[in-house]
């Protein structure tokens, strides 16, 4: 007998734990009675709660991540990005959940795996024309090295959008990170472009300088001065070899001929 107890209690608690669905950490739960209407207050993680009668929703509340792929915003300059990865992350308020599921369209939500990821869709749209409005801050060419500025940019946008739907205490966002940034293949061209273009141009400057140092000096030894310099250099060199012993020197007077006579 006292088997045939210990067996049915074990059946009864399987069914009971079998018909019970725990909230996990990070989420949070709703009630839906029998006659489909929400049940007040938020089920909170950890708790076990019968689904014999009813059902429970569950909603993730931390870290929800949404991820814009392949997004082409435009620059200051007009130029379209030719790649653009934005991930942002957001949280809820759990204290907002019923609020939120119950008030706002069915279409700002997302469903996944038997889970509703609040607010999904409207932070996705949010968080892009966030984004967009972040990139143009800045022209083509700075925007990989500007990334945190867009970054920043990008979180001030969204938090403003909140704060004007009055979502800022329920949406919590809590980081954007620029993934991947790239500007577009022709105005990277455009760019080296310039700069070989400049690079010939600071050869071409060079040598019209050096070109000009020499004609000055060509031109300053065509002067009669600079002429008699020069032949005073080489009476002076010719000397000094002389003396040396470096050459064989025979004085002739001014007034000798070629025939062997004074004139």
């Amino acid at each position: 007998m006292k088997k045939i107890i210990i067996a049915v209690f074990v059946l009864v608690l399987s069914a009971l734990m079998s018909g019970c669905e725990r909230i996990e950490t990070g989420e949070v739960g709703l009630r839906i009675g029998f006659d489909k209407q929400i049940q007040s207050g938020e089920l909170q993680p950890g708790s076990f709660n019968q689904v014999m009668v009813g059902s429970v929703l569950t909603f993730p509340v931390r870290d929800i991540a949404v991820n814009l792929d392949d997004i082409r915003p435009q620059t200051s300059d007009n130029s379209t990005l030719s790649e653009m990865d934005v991930t942002v992350i957001y949280s809820i308020n759990p204290a907002a959940v019923a609020e939120i599921y119950t008030q706002k369209s069915r279409s700002f939500h997302s469903e996944e795996n038997g889970d509703t990821y609040l607010m999904y869709n409207y932070m996705t749209t949010l968080a892009r024309t966030a984004a967009y409005k972040a990139a143009a801050l800045y022209p083509a060419m700075e925007s990989v090295k500007r990334r945190d500025e867009i970054e920043n940019a990008t979180i001030k946008f969204v938090t403003e959008a909140l704060k004007n739907e009055h979502l800022d205490t329920s949406l919590t966002l809590t980081k954007v990170q620029v993934r991947a940034i790239q500007p577009a293949q022709t105005i990277i061209d455009t760019a080296n472009e310039a700069i070989a273009a400049q690079n010939r141009l600071i050869t071409v400057k060079k040598q019209v300088e050096i070109a000009h140092e020499e004609a000055k000096r060509q031109e300053m030894l065509s002067k009669p001065a600079s002429i008699a310099y020069m032949k005073a250099q080489t009476e002076l060199n010719y000397s000094e070899a002389a003396k040396g012993g470096h050459v064989s020197m025979m004085i002739v007077p001014h007034n000798f001929n070629a025939l062997g006579q004074f004139k």
